[in-house]
């Protein structure tokens, strides 16, 4: 689901000047940038700057509009102005929002004719890959395509969604663990491992289960696109099947993927080839290879397929009108706890701060929590029954979790008790779900 935080890009076509012009409402934190209107530049990673994010929306742009054959506008100088509430390294998708926001505004002010939701999602995600992140497109999905009290359920190749309806009363508690992390930084030590971790586990399954390597080399890229061959399997192989079709792929992962650490050269043999030969037009993953010798396939893979199962039977306990409201929320309670259990042992995008703060909001009366976004700190997300119960458990993680936190501490030491206040207030809150992005024209006589 979309919250109830904004990300705000102003735009305005600039004909006396060939450059893009950046500036932040807090300057102080994200000083004033400037641009070449070539779609064509590169951004440069080894100085990540707030503004990368805004050029790879701009060169998004361009990209899809070029490679759909639509009309494709002129350059023009553009004076962007941003602003905000999505806190950044919260993993609440800040940098997603921000792509999203600025893809929305450029092409609203170079005349880009308005494209379908599914369509912006696409094409925002992959220019996100131009800060060196290997998004997968759920946060650039929930962002442009999210609906006013309703959750989504997301669903990829093509991007589309299906509104979810909560049961009532339903509420959710963002909580930031304060451990700050930045995606962009960090995606070669963690996010971007993952990647790499998932596509091998596809061409080890793909591989199991009959797969050539120049089939491999040619798909199998994502573990949703073995499961045929799974499902083939398990069809043929009668005697080996599961009772639950729906289990058949972590059956897979259990019998054809060993657990624990696999060292690259034990990979490649069982591969019958290089990893640098499967990720050989992927140079995030090369980068990946040249740090990382060992990779946890089973893992990764028996997180996703377990919580793709999850969030299909969150979506089915929500549409079931036979299940009372109550009932309802202690499920899908239970369905977050098993998320984050498996983020934390699988996944392993957890991390201390985030274990501790996802226990106290179950102790605190929350039904069900984990985290939320990439992970390795950021925020978690509890499920609450009832706005009364909800502001009693931020009240409580106010005091138990942020009154004498050592980040706290230190804003309230610079800056005084009623800004320590305001921080806390802005670092834990109640949400439901929210509109995602919108272009709004103002007229130019109000300017």
């Amino acid at each position: 689901m979309a919250i109830d935080l904004d990300t705000i890009v102003a735009i305005r076509v600039n004909p006396t000047r060939d450059a893009i012009t950046l500036r932040n409402v807090d300057e102080n934190k994200f000083g004033q940038l400037t641009y070449t209107t070539d779609p064509d530049q590169e951004v440069d990673l080894r100085n990540h700057t707030w503004g990368n994010y805004v050029i790879s929306a701009y060169k998004g742009v361009f990209d899809h509009l070029r490679a759909h054959d639509y009309k494709v506008p002129e350059t023009q100088g553009l004076d962007i102005m941003v602003d905000g509430r999505v806190p950044t390294g919260s993993g609440l998708s800040s940098s997603a929002a921000l792509v999203c926001s600025s893809a929305l505004a450029i092409m609203a002010a170079l005349g880009v004719p308005r494209l379908k939701k599914g369509e912006v999602a696409e094409f925002t995600a992959k220019a996100e890959q131009y800060v060196g992140v290997m998004s997968g497109g759920m946060d650039q999905a929930i962002s442009v395509m999210g609906t006013w009290l309703e959750a989504q359920l997301i669903e990829f190749n093509p991007v589309r969604a299906s509104p979810v309806q909560l049961p009532d009363a339903c509420y959710f508690i963002v909580a930031n663990s304060l451990k700050v992390s930045e995606k962009a930084v960090s995606g070669v030590a963690h996010y971007n491992v993952r990647v790499v971790e998932c596509r091998i586990a596809s061409a080890l399954l793909a591989k199991k289960l009959g797969a050539t390597n120049d089939e491999i080399m040619g798909g199998y890229k994502t573990l949703k696109e073995v499961e045929p061959l799974i499902e083939a399997f398990y069809m043929e192989h009668r005697e080996s099947q599961p009772d639950d079709d729906s289990s058949w792929c972590v059956a897979a992962v259990e019998e054809f993927l060993t657990t624990g650490y696999r060292t690259t050269p034990d990979i490649e043999k069982d591969l019958g080839l290089k990893l640098s030969q499967l990720f050989e037009d992927d140079a995030a993953s090369k980068n990946v290879l040249r740090d990382v010798y060992s990779f946890k396939p089973h893992d990764r893979a028996m997180h996703v397929y377990t919580e793709k199962q999850r969030v299909y039977d969150f979506a089915q306990v929500c549409a079931d009108s036979r299940v009372s409201h109550a009932k309802a929320a202690a499920v899908l309670g239970s369905l977050m706890n098993a998320s984050h259990k498996s983020c934390a042992e699988y996944y392993e995008c957890s991390c201390a701060e985030l274990n501790t703060l996802v226990e106290l909001l179950r102790e605190l009366g929350a039904t069900g929590a984990r985290l939320t976004g990439a992970g390795w700190g950021g925020c978690a997300v509890a499920l609450v029954k009832g706005k009364e119960v909800a502001l009693k458990i931020l009240k409580e993680l106010h005091d138990k979790f942020y009154k004498d936190h050592e980040v706290v501490d230190k804003v309230r030491k610079e800056a005084g008790d009623d800004a320590a206040r305001k921080f806390i207030e802005e670092m834990a809150f109640i949400s439901t779900p929210a509109q995602g992005a919108c272009i709004i024209t103002v007229p130019t006589d109000v300017l």
